[in-house]
């Protein structure tokens, strides 16, 4: 059986690493696949984790048939440590929403991933369309395009658990907008100041990253599932460049209209689910006004989302990538 090291270096909830343990899950039964995980261990600051990541992935030595890497992992390729054929896989590479102290040195890095380090792997995988006419443009040739699966049978909320959440958190008697999650990145700072004049209950998740006076629930995947689910909107206003937007996806399989920036992969999304787009913040009031109002034209919407949702299954993910898989090794 062929062996696979999948490196993650940030374990933390994600739709990055939700993906990443679909990959794994998806291989197997047919391949001998390991998380090699590097996460800094010794340091509670998220930036001197990294820089412990970093030196771990500047030692690591083993062999592999494949290595699976992210944009990280491919800045410290090093085909004499660890040999064995590989593969990036990117979400997006965007770095606007970063510190800006920290600007200046991750774009030199981008810069030496793209022309340099890039250039030794064998196939590049990417999440959306967006993404990978990205790299067409960049000149390279060895791009696969695997979409997110889903497993649509965690979408079977039922009314009486919408009540039950609705109850527990206290969001009765108005509607309910979520604005993603809490950090300003992902758009909820201007996007709670463009409608904080609303008489509704506006909502986060995830770990606060940023102070807004909005309820936060930091919960299980379930849990979350019902809030979108309890939303009578879903608010996804990014401000960098998403590969796709997870969250987005999950709102459209719970029926749940979204307005959102379709910044990156998130404008074919949206596009192709005929969802909203706003791509100027001054704009978003009048947009979720109209959809307050109108509540056929919210179930209009939230049925358009589903019925394109719907087909990104996990059944085809696995698909998608054994047969991308058995092409390589």
């Amino acid at each position: 059986m062929k062996n696979i090291g999948l490196i993650k270096i940030f374990l933390k909830r994600s739709g990055g690493n939700t993906y990443k343990e679909h990959v794994i899950n998806s291989l197997a039964n047919n391949f001998n696949i390991k998380n090699v995980n590097l996460e800094g261990t010794y340091f509670k600051n998220r930036y001197l984790k990294a820089i412990e990541s970093f030196i771990k992935l500047i030692f690591l030595k083993d062999k592999k048939d494949l290595w699976i890497r992210d944009f990280y992992s491919t800045i410290t390729l090093n085909k004499k440590k660890t040999k064995g054929k590989n593969l990036s896989l990117f979400f997006h590479i965007d770095f606007s929403g970063f510190p800006i102290f920290s600007r200046i040195p991750l774009y030199l890095l981008e810069k030496f991933f793209l022309y340099g380090k890039l250039k030794k792997t064998d196939v590049i995988v990417v999440i959306s369309e967006y993404w990978k006419n990205y790299f067409i443009k960049k000149g390279y040739k060895n791009i696969y395009k695997i979409y997110c699966g889903f497993d649509l049978n965690n979408f079977n909320i039922t009314d009486e658990e919408v009540l039950e959440f609705k109850k527990k958190y206290k969001l009765e008697g108005k509607p309910i907008i979520y604005l993603g999650n809490c950090q300003k990145p992902k758009g909820v700072v201007d996007s709670y100041s463009a409608l904080k004049d609303f008489n509704v209950h506006f909502v986060t998740s995830g770990r606060q990253r940023v102070k807004i006076p909005v309820l936060n629930i930091d919960v299980d995947y379930r849990e979350y599932l019902k809030l979108l689910k309890a939303s009578t909107i879903v608010i996804t206003m990014s401000k960098f460049k998403e590969g796709w937007c997870m969250t987005a996806h999950e709102a459209m399989l719970c029926k749940t209209p979204v307005i959102g920036s379709g910044m990156g992969g998130m404008e074919e999304l949206l596009k192709g689910g005929g969802q909203i787009i706003c791509i100027d913040f001054k704009e978003l009031k009048k947009k979720v006004e109209y959809l307050l109002n109108n509540s056929e034209e919210r179930e209009k919407i939230g049925k358009m989302g589903y019925n394109y949702a719907k087909d990104f299954t996990l059944e085809r993910f696995k698909k998608e990538w054994l047969d991308l898989i058995n092409k390589i090794l």
